[in-house]
């Protein structure tokens, strides 16, 4: 009998003792794989220095020209923006500074948890633009930005003289999704989020960055050198996949929350999207959000996916021209040469 307890015994470690192994296993090729990734993708602009840590920034063009900024979506870093079409606008005599988004690229998670809510990540970027000597800058917010945007134009309208809202996510959503399979709602759950974004989570989520490159360029073929402009391989290290996964978990309850005051934006609003975007559908988020912001304009980009910031760069980069030709000379504010807070 003693023989039989033992024998049960020993079938019911083997999971746990499997599992633990993954683990661990999972925790030694995330740590090799941050390495790789860093070497390959090192700091590429100037911190600011804010409360509580530092925010990175990529910057391009002359120190006296209109100030843009440019505000990246979910999985993604300053690069994306900056590389689509910021390079263009700079090219075009604007002042161009794109934030890697607190948690993201090589900007610090400040708060914690709490940097997954817009408004304050809004707080840090307004005390970075601040501690730059950044006047009214046009605000550009794609996709999950878009709600960065909007809660900066709402909460720090100094800072704000104009919005460029690239296929933006800005109106309430379904607080959860109830056909994810049960043991996504489980991997979700924020203790276990954190065990799997320091073990197994980043070389598996390395698998499936193809995948996701394909996807969110529909229905247009991804840019071959998508990924390496982009960096895009930041998001695969531990501390940046769980804010991306906090990021997107709190997104619904923040909207709910701000959108209700988009009546309250007043600055010049620049809407465009593609009407042919499967990721963030023009006709849930685009078409509403214009209505809901007095005075704003939507373009839609006909056949036109999610990654307009690239497949129609040019377009987009004539849209912002034109708001930026709308906006009075006071909004022209400009730095000068970064203070003693960037390095």
């Amino acid at each position: 009998m003693t023989r039989v307890f033992a024998v049960l015994l020993t079938l019911l470690a083997l999971p746990l003792a499997i599992t633990v192994l993954a683990l661990v296993v999972g925790a030694l090729a995330s740590f090799i794989l941050t390495l790789r990734v860093e070497a390959a993708h090192p700091p590429a602009g100037p911190d600011v220095a804010v409360r509580g840590g530092r925010l990175a920034t990529i910057q391009d063009g002359p120190a006296d020209g209109r100030p843009i900024v440019l505000l990246h979506g979910a999985s993604a870093n300053a690069s994306d923006p900056m590389e689509g079409v910021g390079r263009r606008l700079a090219a075009r005599g604007f002042r161009v500074i794109a934030f890697d988004r607190p948690g993201f690229g090589y900007s610090d998670r400040i708060a914690g948890d709490e940097a997954a809510a817009p408004a304050v990540q809004a707080r840090l970027i307004a005390e970075a633009l601040k501690n730059l000597g950044i006047g009214p800058a046009i605000m550009f917010g794609h996709s999950w930005a878009g709600a960065l945007a909007l809660a900066l134009a709402l909460d720090h309208p100094e800072r704000v003289a104009a919005l460029a809202l690239a296929a933006p996510v800005a109106m309430p959503m379904p607080d959860r999704m109830p056909d994810l399979p049960w043991y996504w709602r489980f991997a979700v759950k924020p203790p276990v989020a954190w065990l799997l974004s320091r073990t197994v989570g980043p070389p598996l989520a390395q698998r499936f960055l193809p995948e996701a490159a394909r996807r969110v360029f529909q229905p247009q073929p991804p840019m071959p050198d998508y990924a390496e402009k982009a960096r895009a391989s930041l998001v695969l290290r531990p501390g940046t996949l769980l804010a991306n996964v906090q990021d997107l978990l709190g997104l619904p309850a923040a909207l709910a929350t701000q959108s209700p005051r988009y009546g309250e934006i007043h600055v010049p609003t620049l809407v465009i999207s593609g009407a042919a975007d499967p990721i963030v559908r023009s006709e849930a988020q685009a078409v509403p959000l214009a209505r809901s912001i007095p005075g704003a304009r939507l373009v839609l980009l006909p056949g036109i996916g999610h990654m307009l910031q690239y497949v129609a760069a040019e377009q987009v980069a004539d849209e912002i021209t034109r708001l930026s030709e709308g906006l009075p000379d006071g909004a022209r504010e400009a730095a000068g040469p970064p203070s003693a807070a960037a390095r």
